[in-house]
């Protein structure tokens, strides 16, 4: 089940909004920019409502703060503001948002606009996915082994813990997959990925 985070220091509203998305996903709650960007680093959600205004840290803060996150970068932002101007659309759509939605909250709106944005996120976590596995082995391909090494160094360097890396080679595929043909070399490759 999909997870919605709804940031508004304004609790009495979180509570309106929150019975609305009842069967569309988790409801979880911030009252603040900040206290949200800790709860998203410790449990990414799915989709996040997020209030244009709030004291301290303001809502175009917290989405800039997300697309700066490599962990937090592909969370959808939906701006929930009492300000209809089109300055205001426009600052969030540039700092990442991808809809607005005024306040008052309508509940058809509300649950229409949720309701794309958690699917447009499905579909883009699906294809993410797929784009970081090879079609024949089903292993993880050059670019997720790029991104996976990387972190990993990165988390080495940061506890002092060693890391270690092997790399296999299949001695004479050529000759193998000449000899044999392409398609007991795919069996092959998929035998050797198992």
């Amino acid at each position: 089940m999909p997870t919605i985070l709804i940031v508004d220091d304004n609790a009495p509203l979180i509570q309106v909004m929150a019975p609305m998305l009842t069967g569309l996903g988790q409801v979880r709650f911030a009252t603040s920019g900040a206290a949200a960007l800790r709860q998203m680093r410790l449990d990414p959600p799915d989709l996040v409502l997020l209030d244009a205004e709030m004291p301290g840290m303001d809502g175009f803060e917290v989405c800039a703060a997300m697309r700066a996150d490599p962990a937090l970068e592909a969370i959808p932002v939906i701006f929930v503001t009492s300000h209809d101007d089109l300055e205001a659309e426009l600052r969030g759509l540039a700092v990442g948002a991808v809809d607005f939605i005024a306040k008052p909250v309508r509940e058809p709106l509300l649950v229409a606009r949720v309701t794309t944005h958690l699917r447009l996120k499905q579909l883009s976590d699906e294809l993410r996915r797929h784009a970081q596995l090879d079609g024949l082995t089903g292993l993880h391909n050059r670019g997720s082994f790029d991104q996976h090494l990387s972190r990993e160094w990165q988390r080495s360097l940061r506890t002092g813990t060693p890391l270690a890396l092997v790399l296999l080679d299949v001695d004479h595929f050529k000759r193998y997959n000449d000899h044999y043909g392409h398609p007991a070399g795919d069996a092959c490759l998929r035998a050797v990925a198992a």
